[in-house]
C-alpha cells in the first residue's frame, strides 16, 4: 500500500541529492574553466535552476514513479561546452566524476550518522535491511523519522552513485573514461559518443538490464560496512 509520507520523504531526498549531483558537475566544470553551467545558475544548491532546466525529469517523472513504484526515478543535467571537453578531456572526466562523488559523500555521511546514533543508544541494527531501511530506532521513539530519513538518504544516494558510474553513455561513468583511456584513443572515443546519440538509448537499456545484479550485492556490502560483523545477506 502506498505510504504518502514515505513517498514524499523519498522525493525530497531525491530532489536534494539530484540538485547536489548536478551542482557538483557544474562546480567541477567551472573549476576546470567551463562557465556554461555557472552562467545557467547551476553552481547552486537551490533546486530552482536545476528544475527549470529539467522540469519533467526532476518533478513530474519522479512524483509519478513515487506513486507507482514507491520511490522516485528521474533525471537532471548540467550543461557544458563540448569544445571545452574535447580540448580538456581529463578536466571533463573529473567533471563527470564530481556528480557521483557527491552522492557517495552522502552515503558515507548517512552511514557515519547511523553509527553515531548507535553509540548514543538511539539506533540499533535492524533484524533485516532493505532499500530505504537500514537502521532502527526504539519502537515509538521520536528518533524513528530520523532513522527513516537516514535510510532513504543512504539507499537512494547509493543507487544514484552506482547507476551513474556505469561506463555506458549517457551516464557519468562513460564521461569519466577519458581518465583511463590511452591519450590517442580519447578524441576518437569522444567523437563516437557525441556523433551517435543513439548510443545513449542503448547504454540506458544495458544499464537497466544489469542494474539489479550489480546494485544488490553493492547495497549489502555497503550495509555490512555500516554494521561490521552483522552479516546481512
Amino acid at each position: 500500500m502506498f505510504d504518502l509520507a514515505e513517498g514524499l520523504a523519498f522525493y525530497i531526498v531525491f530532489l536534494f541529492s539530484t540538485t547536489l549531483h548536478e551542482a557538483a558537475h557544474a562546480w567541477a566544470a567551472m573549476r576546470g574553466g567551463d562557465l556554461t553551467a555557472y552562467h545557467g545558475g547551476q553552481v547552486s544548491l537551490d533546486p530552482t535552476p536545476h528544475v527549470r532546466r529539467e522540469p519533467f525529469g526532476m518533478v513530474i517523472l519522479p512524483l509519478i514513479s513515487v506513486v507507482v513504484m514507491g520511490w522516485p526515478f528521474g533525471y537532471a543535467s548540467a550543461p557544458y561546452d563540448v569544445r571545452w571537453a574535447m580540448r580538456y578531456p581529463r578536466r571533463a572526466g573529473w567533471m563527470a566524476l564530481a556528480g557521483p562523488a557527491s552522492n557517495l559523500l552522502l552515503v558515507v555521511l548517512a552511514g557515519v550518522l547511523v553509527n553515531v546514533g548507535m553509540m548514543a543508544g538511539v539506533f540499533h541494527p535492524p533484524g533485516s535491511v532493505g532499500f530505504g531501511s537500514i537502521t532502527a530506532a526504539a519502537s515509538g521513539s521520536s528518533w524513528e523519522p530520523v532513522a527513516t530519513a537516514l535510510g532513504i538518504v543512504f539507499s537512494l544516494n547509493l543507487l544514484l552513485f552506482v547507476f551513474n558510474m556505469f561506463p555506458l553513455p549517457p551516464l557519468d561513468g562513460s564521461g569519466a573514461l577519458p581518465l583511463l583511456l590511452p591519450k590517442d584513443l580519447v578524441p576518437r572515443y569522444q567523437e563516437m559518443i557525441w556523433s551517435h546519440p543513439q548510443l545513449a538509448w542503448i547504454g540506458m537499456l544495458i544499464a537497466w538490464r544489469l542494474f539489479d545484479d550489480i546494485f544488490d550485492p553493492v547495497f549489502l556490502l555497503a550495509v555490512n560496512l555500516v554494521y561490521p560483523g552483522m552479516g546481512y545477506g
